[in-house]
């Protein structure tokens, strides 16, 4: 599947050699999404590079990721900035969750004997975020003056040729494009950014923290009603087997629903975890949403009252991105 995407660069052999191009929006956002894609490949030969085969490990590189935006270690990065990308720090987390869910016993043994449903979608929607989040925070870092101009502009549609035809052969890239609005803008997206620039400029601390809370609550709401509630969750086959794994008949080989704040993928640290109510329908925006806002809540906790934790915790995942 991964070797599907590759392509060959066209390089020039003249040494010293110099060309003139035009870098308009739509070559930004052909780049950030080179940036995704690079992420998750491994080199093949020159010029050339197949993404990761497993989803887990995929998600672990995610994790490492966001981490490394949180910390502002990624390319175009200001360390005298960092907390502006602050729901980078969560979504490390959360895609740290997502690879082990699917390294769990309980979805292997799903995906032989019951279906490989939950581990399709989690995988598709995993992936497909990271493409969508990680264009938004590269530009940004970047690009920062184009990116107000650019921001309406992004559509997969319109990367250059060769980019284009890359992202076609993708994973799932023909259902999930015209889902997610071809990466296009949202409400919350904008909403968000503008928050980043308001951190950015803000001096009181105090007036910082309060930002950051609520820039993590827009991307959370881009994340989870744009992305991946269209994505995975409205889908009827996946859907169908998340209810099923909450019948008592199954429910012994279903994960438990939970979101650690921990490199590790347990903790026995009550205090550092966050515990889905019994009565969550994950499918269902509304009671997801209701259990992922006080998680939320429970990491901007953790974030004033045990931040040097939290963010070694963080550095410990900026080295999955070549695992």
């Amino acid at each position: 599947m991964g070797c599907d995407a590759t392509l060959e660069a066209e390089t020039n052999t003249t040494p010293n050699s110099c060309h003139e191009g035009e870098c308009n929006c739509d070559t930004i956002w052909s780049l950030a999404q080179q940036f995704a894609y690079l992420r998750l490949s491994n080199p093949t030969g020159e010029f050339r590079s197949c993404l990761v085969e497993s989803y887990a490990a995929r998600a672990r590189r995610i994790a490492g990721t966001y981490a490394r935006f949180y910390l502002e270690l990624e390319e175009g990065g200001d360390p005298e900035k960092k907390g502006r990308f602050y729901w980078m720090a969560l979504g490390a987390f959360a895609s740290k969750t997502v690879a082990c869910t699917l390294e769990a016993w309980q979805v292997w043994l799903q995906q032989k004997i019951v279906s490989e449903t939950t581990k399709e979608g989690l995988g598709k929607g995993n992936f497909w975020l990271f493409c969508d989040i990680s264009g938004w925070h590269w530009h940004y870092s970047n690009f920062p003056d184009s990116f107000q101009t650019c921001m309406e502009t992004r559509n997969a549609e319109n990367y250059v040729p060769k980019v284009k035809a890359q992202v076609e052969k993708l994973p799932w890239a023909g259902q999930a494009l015209p889902i997610i609005n071809n990466l296009g803008p949202s409400s919350y997206v904008r909403t968000g950014f503008n928050l980043v620039r308001q951190y950015e400029n803000e001096l009181n601390e105090a007036d910082r923290i309060t930002i950051q809370f609520k820039h993590l609550l827009a991307i959370a709401d881009h994340e989870q009603r744009i992305i991946l509630q269209p994505l995975i969750y409205a889908d009827q086959d996946f859907a169908f087997w998340i209810k099923v794994q909450r019948s008592s008949f199954v429910s012994w080989i279903s994960p438990n629903l939970e979101l650690t704040f921990t490199s590790r993928c347990y903790t026995e640290d009550d205090s550092a975890k966050s515990i889905a109510p019994e009565e969550t329908i994950l499918e269902d925006e509304r009671s997801r949403m209701a259990w992922i806002s006080e998680a939320a809540k429970l990491f901007h906790d953790l974030m004033q009252r045990r931040r040097h934790y939290m963010e070694g915790q963080l550095e410990t995942m900026t080295g999955w991105i070549t695992t």
